[in-house]
């Protein structure tokens, strides 16, 4: 089974071109999906004990736990601690699965990825990327953004450059959805090329 690893950048495309791939039919684990499961479940209590007043309702709230950590590097870190060992363990059971059903190539979706010394896990990284102006427009364009918000969260992540630099591939999402969808489909034939068996896309 080749474990392709997916990442990039805030604002760079990254959940469309996941969804791209699962609509090929490769299995997709999305660890963002599993911090919003954890955030409703089993890491509430670790969380507000660690960060006392971030839970609502039995629930994280996202925006309050974001006001606790996000310029406060030693807070990010033990927020890290509860929750990387959380996800890394619904991505084994995610693996497990696949491997049962025969999936021959599965995507595991991880925003930090190198950050968190994630590519050793997969035997080849994909960066979802865009120019810088593009990145900043979407990104200013999602509700209770700010330029501050925003430069702190780039501020965690790797600069895309070098995340472009380490890739074994890159989709580029500035040049619409059919682009990023043939850059997807080349990345398939190109792991059929390294499993040595045909990888079909699906027609359309």
């Amino acid at each position: 089974m080749l474990l392709l690893g997916l990442t990039g950048s805030i604002g760079m495309g990254k959940s469309t071109t996941a969804a791209m791939f699962a609509a090929e039919g490769i299995p997709v684990h999305d660890a963002d999906h599993v911090v919003h499961r954890l955030y409703e479940g089993e890491a509430v209590g670790p969380i507000e004990a660690a960060f006392p007043g971030v839970t609502v309702n039995g629930k994280v709230d996202r925006e309050r736990l974001a006001r606790a950590v996000l310029d406060d590097p030693p807070a990010m870190a033990r927020l890290e601690a509860l929750i990387h060992p959380l996800v890394r363990r619904e991505g084994e059971r995610f693996l497990e699965a696949a491997a049962a059903r025969g999936a021959r190539i599965v995507v595991l979706d991880i925003p930090l990825l190198f950050e968190t010394g994630g590519e050793d896990r997969v035997d080849a990284v994909v960066v979802v990327s865009a120019p810088a102006a593009v990145q900043r427009a979407r990104v200013l364009a999602r509700p209770g953004m700010t330029a501050e918000k925003f430069a702190a969260i780039l501020a965690r992540q790797m600069p895309d450059a070098e995340k472009r630099r380490r890739a074994h591939f890159i989709v580029d999402t500035s040049r619409g959805f059919d682009s990023a969808r043939a850059q997807v489909r080349g990345i398939l034939r190109a792991a059929a090329v390294i499993l040595g068996r045909p990888v079909l896309p699906r027609a359309g």
